[in-house]
């Protein structure tokens, strides 16, 4: 099951989505598997933790200037959910967890089953280069002093310990791609953003690139900023459409990045009078966008690649590899849960057969 990883890096957007009947068996099948897992509850040792966690959020909050904190999760559908917490009280609220109600969210939960507390991982406290007095906190879910287990970052957290169990860490990057699109069109009828951008081939176009130069040219040094190790951006294979790439790692905290690189996203293109989405399909007629998983196992402590060091003949990959590579081939439909959570979803495989979103 540790092909779970891959579900906090995936690129649900519910911009214009269709949230079906389907769509909400998915997320109820998900949920179900997810929470037939062990919930981990909180022990003394991880109480202690989270006491030590919120002193250093504001040690180094204060250090930085925050005046304010935004302790964020995201639910099933991959939508970002958040509070606001002033510096002032920062310290009580993170060591305690803000508090969510839980049905009103994407979590299958109803409101007979009381409040969520977003718990933050002191690791994630990140400034937020647009907004700087602003820091941003990924969080764990908690309800009624255990963790949830299916919550997002909680279930790739499981599965990265039963792979700690067996000698092997995840490592992951991304290939995200996003439209830039009118901010002025209604949302339910999404148009372009840049009247030129209409080559029939499209892909690597330098002139539709540099014509949103600023725009991904400030992401890109934000991106710098933070440490991520972008190392290049360009227009994709439709028209509107972009991505930027940077450097693989821990496969915690690239589903934390991508979080967290598509609020940046959305929140710089506003700015700039238009819209971002990272739905799979907004047009018909244009290639849709996906999110390419680069996985890979390696040696905790070490570093070293697992994956590496097979015979020629089966391309180098080692055996840990091809046994990974068969598990993945072998649950394949259960992983549509996971890739293909609406409609929509399945919408850019049509005349797309080698993508899924």
């Amino acid at each position: 099951r540790f092909i779970f990883a891959l579900w906090h890096l995936l690129p649900q957007n519910t911009q214009f989505a269709d949230h079906s009947s389907s769509a909400v068996m998915h997320r109820r099948a998900l949920s179900r598997v997810a929470a037939s897992s062990r919930p981990r509850l909180l022990s003394r040792h991880l109480l202690r933790r989270m006491s030590t966690a919120a002193a250093e959020i504001a040690e180094r909050g204060a250090a930085a200037g925050l005046k304010f904190y935004q302790f964020s999760f995201v639910d099933l559908f991959g939508v970002q959910r958040s509070k606001l917490v002033p510096a002032s009280r920062v310290a009580e609220i993170a060591e305690g967890g803000a508090g969510f109600a839980g049905f009103a969210a994407h979590l299958d939960m109803d409101p007979t089953m009381g409040d969520l507390l977003a718990v933050p991982d002191a690791a994630t406290l990140t400034p937020l280069p647009w907004q700087p007095e602003v820091g941003w906190l990924s969080c764990n879910l908690v309800h009624e002093d255990t963790e949830l287990a299916h919550g997002p970052r909680n279930v790739l957290r499981s599965v990265q310990a039963r792979l700690a169990e067996h000698g092997v860490a995840l490592k992951t990057g991304v290939e995200c791609e996003f439209f830039l699109l009118d901010g002025s069109a209604p949302a339910a009828r999404p148009a372009l953003s840049d009247p030129f951008d209409v080559q029939a081939k499209p892909c690597y176009d330098a002139h539709a690139l540099m014509r949103r130069y600023e725009l991904i040219s400030t992401l890109v040094s934000h991106m710098e900023q933070l440490g991520w190790g972008p190392y290049q951006a360009d227009h994709e294979d439709a028209n509107g459409q972009f991505e930027i790439n940077w450097d693989f790692d821990d496969a915690l905290v690239t589903a934390d990045r991508v979080v967290l690189f598509k609020y940046m996203v959305r929140s710089l293109a506003e700015r700039a009078g238009l819209r971002a989405t990272f739905m799979p399909k907004p047009f018909a007629s244009l290639t849709g966008s996906g999110c390419h998983a680069h996985v890979s196992l390696h040696e905790p402590g070490t570093g070293k690649n697992l994956c590496q060091g097979g015979a020629p003949e089966m391309h180098g990959l080692s055996p840990l590899a091809l046994s990974f590579t068969a598990g993945l081939l072998a649950h394949a439909p259960a992983l549509t849960a996971l890739t293909n959570p609406t409609v929509n979803s399945y919408k850019v495989n049509l005349g797309q057969p080698r993508a899924i979103s």
